[in-house]
């Protein structure tokens, strides 16, 4: 069976019916904000449960234990603050009052205002991005936030729907998709990139040992250089038409954007993927980290301290393809001298891509390199 969702319970916060229309006539008669897309993407995976157990933005008990040790004020692991910020001087709203949500000039949601409060950025950058150096993506994000947060629960009265729409499918879709399959166990695979022989060899070994392999790129803002969404989709489609069995792979995208917080941001993507009903999780080499912010294999190693987290975690090492074993493997079964090694490198694949040529057949599927060079614009400028 597919696991049980993180606190026990799927949350939904999702308006429909009378009531939905309800909540949005009277929105707009309320105070309201614009929030941006990191925040839009926030709120619906709190509605949808891809946040379980959180029901809205934190108040400060939640956010300051969060913030200083890894858990929700229930004792439950949660590693990434979940907070919408506010301009207190523009906005005339008080602790229990009700606040329209707007994302691209739309009501989308209802917040319950319960807390309205300060904090400590400097602790919040040394904490969760372990630097408050401001060349950090997420570092330089939270300085740039207003200096109070707002917590209380959502309500989602309207989504947002992109090109991309009929590849998402809610944890509930899910849990009953898993089911249907007859998938009792389940590996989940986060990646941002398209598919080169290093992570195809992951998600297979894993295979080997559990019923399904649940593929869930990230959908949203990246860095400039990064592979386009579309550019991801196509690519891993192509994948999984050659080279995997059918019936073993469910590909569905979440929208999220990286904070790229290294250890604790795993822990926080094992979670999102517990909510869909995987019961394991892949952890590779430096997950979701940027620069040399992290070590190599911290983000595998603050697992242990989260032994009641709910989902197995699988580790690997860096794959690489060896001309002497005649296969892709990693420095734990192979024997061999580096000269008979070929690294898979993210920046080699990219070079070869931007000079219109197909990278090496040791360390991307040449089908998948067609479709890739099939774009005539395949990374974000």
């Amino acid at each position: 069976m597919p696991s049980k969702p993180h606190g026990g319970k799927l949350i939904n916060r999702v308006l429909t019916g009378k009531r939905r229309e309800y909540t949005i006539r009277e929105a707009g008669e309320l105070e309201s904000i614009d929030i941006d897309e990191q925040e839009y993407r926030d709120l619906e995976n709190i509605a949808y449960g891809i946040y379980s157990p959180l029901t809205g933005f934190m108040n400060r008990e939640d956010f300051e234990n969060v913030i200083s040790n890894m858990r929700l004020v229930s004792d439950i692991p949660w590693t990434i603050p979940i907070t919408l910020d506010i301009d207190v001087n523009t906005l005339a709203i008080r602790e229990g009052d009700d606040l329209a949500l707007k994302y691209k000039g739309k009501i989308v949601a209802i917040l319950h205002v319960e807390e309205i409060y300060k904090y400590d950025k400097k602790k919040y950058a040394k904490n969760v991005f372990k630097t408050d150096d401001l060349n950090h993506p997420g570092v330089k994000k939270l300085y740039n936030y207003h200096n109070y947060l707002v917590g209380g629960d959502i309500e989602l009265v309207n989504r947002v729907i992109d090109e991309y729409d009929k590849y998402f499918l809610t944890p509930k879709e899910t849990r009953i998709l898993f089911i249907e399959k007859g998938w009792k166990t389940i590996v989940g695979f986060q990646t941002r990139n398209a598919p080169h022989l290093g992570h195809e060899y992951v998600q297979k070994t894993a295979l080997t040992f559990v019923d399904g392999l649940f593929i869930n790129p990230v959908i949203g803002r990246k860095k400039k250089g990064d592979f386009r969404d579309e550019v991801i989709l196509a690519a891993y489609n192509t994948l999984i038409k050659n080279y995997y069995p059918r019936n073993s792979v469910v590909l569905s995208i979440v929208r999220y954007e990286m904070r790229y917080a290294g250890p604790r941001e795993a822990i926080h993507h094992a979670i999102m993927r517990k909510n869909f009903g995987c019961t394991h999780f892949i952890i590779g080499r430096d997950h979701a980290g940027v620069g040399n912010y992290y070590g190599p294999y911290e983000a595998q190693e603050i697992f242990f301290e989260f032994p009641d987290l709910g989902i197995t975690p699988l580790f690997f090492r860096e794959f690489f393809y060896c001309r002497k074993c005649g296969g892709v493997s990693n420095d734990k079964i192979c024997p061999h001298e580096k000269s008979e090694r070929v690294y898979i490198s993210g920046t080699k694949i990219r070079e070869s891509i931007k000079k219109g040529l197909k990278p090496p057949i040791e360390m991307m599927r040449p089908e998948v390199a067609d479709t890739i060079l099939s774009f005539e614009k395949p990374f974000i400028e």
